[in-house]
């Protein structure tokens, strides 16, 4: 199977090529970057010396269409809505990984972000959040890959929606991310001097991923659901934890929130429950498409911890497991990893 990355020199796709450089089904057979179009990937990246890989090019849709059968548009948000539709048509299935399909709902779209130029494909996409979307996923032609806040949220929150057990009011995330989280381009926040030895919050109730957690915590629920949602950036390069407050509606015992958990994500080959008396560390989910969840309770209150690799779980690692359902593939087709560690 033929597959191309579209902006294949930024984080996220320079995490595509390291877990597509392992699949055993696919050949890479297209790489763009406007920044070093005619270069070789390698000259780029010399880890990847001794690799044969295409040489990087332009991103030309019809060109790369014709030589892919999935694409990954790994482009800054407002780029892939401009070429996608392209893809599309000339053939290609495509996997984004941008916000710009995200949501179901145009006026929220351009709120955050911009005025959409291919919004009848809004109604098209399929939210690429496997654990609930799977079927949908596996007919799709164009899959909007989750942002990384909303997979560490949505995940732990998803099955006590389901069930009807959180007073919807009462939620709160506090989440923490790696620098990588703000791409490769230069900013000055995110500097070594900016990061190093600090932590700082940013974007409260400012945060573009705030209105994609809330749609889909309202397609869960099956009400709308407004939340508070605090990220902030740590001191290192990759990794990602979310802890979420919420109210439970009535009283439960913890074992009863084990079950809950447990029989949701029982057959998911990516998600991980800890036992109780245990809690999630980035640490154990670094370099995997893991997202580990643990929790505490006490009394009606109830505190979720979650932890993901940002550009593995909540970028490229779910990605290329959307490949795989797409495909028919087994899901674990080259993200049977394990953890960096230390």
């Amino acid at each position: 199977m033929r597959v191309a990355i579209a902006g294949a020199t930024g984080y996220t796709g320079l995490e595509l090529m390291r877990i597509l450089s392992a699949h055993p089904h696919i050949t890479i057979s297209a790489l763009t970057s406007e920044t070093y179009a005619g270069r070789e990937f390698a000259h780029v990246y010399p880890g990847y010396l001794k690799r044969e890989l295409p040489r990087l090019e332009p991103l030309v849709p019809e060109k790369i269409a014709a030589k892919a059968d999935i694409v990954f548009t790994a482009l800054p948000h407002k780029e892939a809505m401009r070429v996608v539709p392209a893809l599309l048509k000339h053939g290609s299935r495509v996997i984004d990984l941008s916000a710009d399909f995200r949501f179901k709902s145009q006026k929220t779209y351009e709120r955050w972000y911009q005025e959409h130029s291919a919004p009848s494909l809004l109604g098209r996409a399929v939210y690429g959040l496997p654990e609930l979307y799977r079927a949908a996923i596996k007919k799709a032609k164009l899959v909007a890959n989750p942002g990384c806040y909303p997979t560490s949220i949505v995940l732990p929150l998803a099955p006590l929606l389901r069930k009807n057990m959180i007073t919807l009011s009462s939620i709160i995330a506090d989440s923490k991310s790696g620098v990588s989280g703000a791409g490769r381009s230069a900013k000055t926040a995110s500097l070594f001097c900016e990061v190093s030895e600090t932590f700082k919050a940013y974007g409260v109730f400012e945060h573009r991923h705030q209105p994609e957690i809330e749609e889909q915590l309202s397609a869960l629920s099956g009400s709308q659901v407004k939340i508070a949602f605090s990220p902030h950036l740590l001191p290192m390069s990759r990794g990602m934890l979310s802890t979420i407050y919420a109210r439970l509606k009535t009283n439960a015992r913890p074992q009863d929130i084990q079950d809950v958990l447990d029989n949701f994500f029982k057959k998911e080959p990516f998600v991980r429950i800890h036992p109780q008396g245990s809690l999630p560390h980035t640490a154990g989910v670094r370099g995997t498409n893991f997202c580990d969840i643990g929790f505490r309770l006490q009394d009606k209150q109830l505190v979720l911890i979650s932890c993901i690799d940002n550009l593995v779980k909540g970028a490229s690692g779910q990605a290329v497991q959307n490949m795989n359902i797409m495909l028919g593939m087994p899901e674990t087709t080259a993200l049977d990893m394990a953890p960096l560690y230390p």
